[in-house]
């Protein structure tokens, strides 16, 4: 199967590919064309996913399609932006066209509980790599960034944390659990939603966002120094689900929430007075604040600060 048929099978003819809205024109040329109303501005975001390195290999390809989605459009909803088109460059072993299939399922599938369309991309042989280019659109002014929160905010997070991090002895197959305990990790894992609605409603109301994807305390981080601000989070108020608690144990499960990455929560700093609105119709729950200072710290159940283990996901780390 050439590179042309292998698209105009498995991707030009998924539903997530034909051309409306925002995508004035999609697979079959050099380049999509992409409208925007006027007035916004495009949010775009690319993601690699390496096998062996994001994801385990082999693995569900249905599934492969769902996580590369979501994670990807997760930066649109960080940023308080509406999803458009994304890209989508494949490199492959072999053409395999029961994986094709299937990897193609998962994929509109995500692309259409997101809302947004396949707009082009690149196929090629090789070590199975998948890159994802995601376009959004958010008014001019309006589109939430690392760099505003402000002493006296507070620091808040969309949801449970750790659920993917404590999935990933059952992803590698190293641990069994009961499939009550296990169902919802793994769906954490393998189909983390993208937290859109979430993110517009964050918009002229958060002072900083982003959503962890490498673990709370160093995806913080970021905000901290684009900030100019300290952040403090108080452990015993990470919300953790009970599938996870009985699964791993608390302090396991803490470790986690805290460093253990995957998670697709959007994290943000909220001036006090916007908390209660925003609670009443999101899953929202506050772990800290911000003050004058630098850097992310960790307190306990007492206000003294503590050291972690574990900050976070460094590719290139030592």
């Amino acid at each position: 199967m050439g590179e042309f048929e292998l698209i105009r099978r498995y991707f030009a003819a998924a539903a997530c590919a034909r051309p409306g809205d925002e995508l004035a024109l999609g697979i079959g040329d050099d380049c999509a064309l992409l409208e925007l109303p006027p007035g916004e501005q495009l949010a775009v975001s690319t993601d690699t996913l390496v096998a062996g390195g994001h994801f385990p290999d082999p693995c569900d390809p249905f599934l492969l399609g769902q996580r590369a989605l979501a994670v990807s459009v997760s930066d649109l909803a960080a940023m308080g932006a509406m999803p458009v088109a994304f890209t989508l460059a494949l490199s492959l072993p072999a053409a395999d066209p029961q994986w094709l299939n299937a990897f193609a399922r998962g994929l509109d599938a995500m692309a259409r509980q997101c809302g947004i369309r396949l707009a082009g991309g690149d196929t090629t042989r090789g070590p199975l790599c998948l890159t994802l280019s995601v376009f959004g659109r958010v008014p001019v002014g309006q589109a939430l960034t690392r760099s505003g929160a402000r002493p006296g905010d507070l620091l808040c997070v969309g949801g449970r944390l750790g659920d993917a991090a404590g999935a990933l002895p059952l992803v590698l197959q190293q641990e069994q659990a009961d499939p009550a305990l296990a169902e919802p990790l793994l769906a954490h894992y393998w189909s983390p939603p993208p937290q859109l609605a979430l993110g517009l409603a964050l918009r002229g109301k958060a002072t900083a966002a982003l959503d962890i994807s490498d673990g709370l305390l160093g995806d913080c981080g970021h905000i901290a120094a684009a900030s100019g601000v300290a952040l403090f989070v108080e452990r015993e108020r990470l919300p953790l689900s009970p599938a996870l608690l009985a699964f791993a144990g608390r302090e396991k499960a803490l470790e986690c929430a805290l460093g253990g990455g995957d998670d697709y929560v959007l994290a943000f700093t909220l001036p006090p007075g916007e908390l209660a609105a925003l609670q009443a119709g999101a899953d929202v729950h506050v772990v800290g604040w911000a003050e004058q200072g630098t850097g992310v710290h960790l307190l306990d159940a007492q206000g003294n600060e503590i050291l972690a283990g574990r900050r976070g996901h460094v590719h290139f780390g030592g």
